[in-house]
């Protein structure tokens, strides 16, 4: 049996950064493509949900099409029938985002806002479930965070929805950006 501890500790050991560590420099540009862009969508909120829920739109027309296209695989007429019914309604849906953004906008703000209540509740019994563990006080913490903030934007909404999907989008985006560059520098370290 070999020891592999040892290429742990020694980034010239392993070849799996290799290719990354050649390229540090277009990962940082990246992340800076992903700061700017970030920072565009902060200072406009709703642009960026606007944008966001068209990207929602797409995605449902492309997964409608693929719906269609592979019912027509299935050999029964009852699970085709169901496939392709089901494939047509994403393409509809997300047409219907193209149509009016704005209530697209407020019934996924209604799910995200939902879905937070519900991750929070989830988390906050998981952590008093594992009391006996170490860090059960962080996931508690977690839960408590999603909890209230899933709280804050349906105690809001519908005018939440106006614009939490271009400000989680911003965040989003910067986070992305900054864990890019970070990486890129990290990269540019180890050579």
């Amino acid at each position: 049996m070999t020891n592999t501890s040892g290429t742990i500790g020694d980034p010239q050991a392993g070849s799996d950064t290799a290719p990354l560590r050649a390229k540090w420099g277009w990962i940082i540009a990246l992340g800076v493509v992903y700061l700017i862009a970030g920072f565009i969508a902060l200072g406009s909120v709703m642009m960026a949900t606007v944008v966001s829920v068209f990207i929602v739109g797409v995605m449902m027309i492309i997964a409608g099409v693929a719906e269609v296209f592979s019912a027509f695989q299935i050999k029964s007429w009852g699970k085709f029938l169901l496939w392709a019914l089901l494939g047509v309604l994403y393409i509809v849906a997300g047409f219907v985002t193209f149509q009016n953004p704005l209530l697209a906008a407020a019934l996924l703000t209604l799910v995200l806002g939902a879905s937070l209540v519900a991750s929070g509740i989830m988390r906050i019994f998981l952590a008093f479930s594992m009391k006996r563990e170490t860090p059960w006080i962080w996931v508690v913490l977690s839960g408590v965070i999603t909890l209230l903030l899933g709280l804050l934007i349906l105690a809001r909404w519908p005018v939440s929805s106006l614009y939490i999907l271009g400000l989680f989008l911003g965040i989003d985006l910067i986070m992305a950006g900054a864990g890019w560059i970070g990486l890129g520098f990290g990269l540019r370290r180890v050579r």
